[in-house]
């Protein structure tokens, strides 16, 4: 079928290309179509083809410490049953350990925006994956809970750098027009994390308790040496090399990522000119925190979008769903450890299957779609597993609806809020604010994270686990509401154009037309 697609250029222009054949190309001012078969439009397609090869590689290089993340999430809620027993920890120890790596990943995600800006986005990555590495090591040779803590704290401190530097890496080397799927692939990688996590709780239970949690740890430490085999591969980012005034090496980067020589130049002249190198005037510019501490207008909206979504992500309860979902469980009526740890796997199934949804959506449907699909299907979820915990109690019934319901809501997460946060984040920002404006979101979001994995058991022995769920699911109406009136479609627009787009208010309130709404209307012309 021969659909009309519709794609921006850098200067805010459309063109059309019509056919699945053609590619979507930037036009100055006219429809053109090439109907060249000859040796040049061979090379061009080979071209393309190299050139989307290599963008998904980075992509998937760029996201490698993102599993670190998703694996110590996944495993540590069946490993602290086993610490617990092992080294007779309090409940409160129990909260302590399992919520502080959010806490303490704040500071290696403050301190990451700052560290990328020196000394670039790609090896701020590889001390990410050292950190981390050595804090693993540690937790899995612990004799005391002391030890296991400070371990704890060095696995934070990697993961919030990993988390808040793989997204604004992907973005900035990306096409405008793939960039929302490739963004969100650190997001799968936490999800396959995960994943890993539960089926290795699973895998190695059975193992003495003195040793299981021990293994269990210790398996995380290996995804580290696929991230520093992947630093000889991945380029550095072309938006960092402008802002050290390493222009060639930038061209050089970009012609690896986009097919369309032309475009190059296009792109570069845009990124010189967001980081103030395109005029020979020099401008004094205020601090970068100065200026996120005291913001203009344009740049307030833009912390209220990027530091609210990503806050909205973790107070609706998402890891106190994945942290304790054998909690829930038991809660539920399981009561056998292997039974419990089989029905975590089919959560993180549930999690990272959908994630594949998101990836294949964001950048046809947008983004605005998607937190709908999710924040209002995840409030649907989290007011259900209330109700089944409060009033229908245990049983096979109670069993069997807390499962779907559980694993409903990570499915909802996956399709929307838990990809599009980050997605969001890395291109709404200015490119001289980029890093540092994303790790406060990322700030954000892992002390929101921390608060609620520190404070779950507390709170379900005060009002019940199902009245918490009750809570999560109101804070999670909210969610909807902060997606309708706050955040804007960026689906299809260039990081410039984004910056753009919040200096207008009425634009940024969600009022303006979108390229889908263009695509649809053109389609029924």
């Amino acid at each position: 079928m021969g659909l009309v697609g519709v794609q921006e250029n850098g200067n805010g222009e459309v063109g059309l290309s019509i056919g699945t054949k053609n590619k979507y190309r930037r036009m100055d001012s006219e429809v053109t179509e090439d109907f060249d078969d000859g040796s040049h439009h061979h090379h061009q397609e080979k071209r393309s083809s190299s050139t989307r090869k290599y963008v998904l590689a980075c992509a998937i290089f760029a996201s490698l410490n993102s599993v670190l993340l998703g694996y110590d999430v996944g495993v540590m809620s069946g490993a602290i049953i086993f610490i617990h027993e092992d080294l007779k920890i309090t409940e409160v120890q129990e909260e302590v350990l399992i919520g502080c790596l959010s806490i303490l990943s704040l500071f290696g995600s403050l301190a990451g925006g700052r560290t990328s800006d020196i000394i670039g986005r790609k090896w701020t990555m590889a001390l990410a994956a050292i950190i981390f590495q050595t804090g693993a090591a540690t937790m899995t040779l612990a004799p005391s809970f002391e030890v296991l803590i400070l371990g704890r704290f060095l696995a934070g401190i990697g993961i919030g750098f990993g988390v808040m530097i793989a997204p604004i890496y992907i973005a900035e080397i990306s096409p405008s027009v793939a960039r929302g799927s490739l963004t969100s692939f650190p997001e799968i990688f936490i999800n396959l994390g995960i994943l890993l996590g539960y089926v290795s709780n699973f895998a190695f239970s059975g193992l003495p308790e003195h040793i299981n949690w021990r293994v269990m740890l210790g398996v995380g430490i290996l995804p580290s040496f696929f991230i520093g085999a992947a630093l000889f591969i991945i380029p550095e980012s072309p938006r960092w090399l402008v802002m050290k005034n390493r222009v060639e090496e930038a061209r050089a980067v970009l012609l690896k990522t986009i097919d369309n020589e032309a475009e190059v130049e296009e792109r570069l002249a845009e990124i010189l000119l967001a980081a103030g190198t395109g005029s020979t005037e020099k401008y004094e510019e205020k601090a970068v925190w100065r200026e996120l501490l005291s913001p203009s207008p344009s740049l307030r909206r833009m912390l209220i979008t990027g530091v609210g979504i990503q806050c909205f992500q973790q107070i609706t309860g998402i890891d106190a769903t994945v942290y304790y979902s054998p909690e829930i469980f038991q809660e539920a009526g399981i009561q056998d450890k292997s039974k419990l740890l089989a029905a975590t796997v089919a959560v993180g199934v549930s999690k990272t299957a959908f994630i594949l949804v998101a990836i294949f959506l964001v950048d046809r449907l947008g983004r605005k779609p998607l937190l709908y699909v999710s924040t209002i299907g995840m409030t649907i979820c989290l007011f259900s597993i209330g109700v089944t915990l409060t009033f229908i109690g245990q049983g096979q019934v109670g069993i069997a609806m807390a499962i779907l319901f559980v694993c409903s809501n990570v499915a909802f997460f996956s399709v929307g809020i838990g990809p599009v946060c980050w997605v969001l984040t890395s291109e709404i920002f200015p490119l001289r604010l980029r890093a540092q404006a994303s790790a406060l979101g990322a700030v954000g979001n892992r002390v929101c994270s921390g608060l609620v994995a520190m404070s779950f058991l507390s709170i379900s022995r005060a009002i019940s686990v199902g009245g918490t769920f009750f809570v999560f699911s109101v804070i999670s109406a909210l969610s909807v509401l902060f997606v309708y009136t706050l955040v804007p479609e960026t689906k299809g627009k260039s990081l410039e154009q984004i910056e753009l787009l919040f200096k207008d208010e009425h634009q940024w309130n969600g009022s303006e037309v979108e390229l889908g709404d263009v695509a649809h209307l053109v389609q029924k012309q």
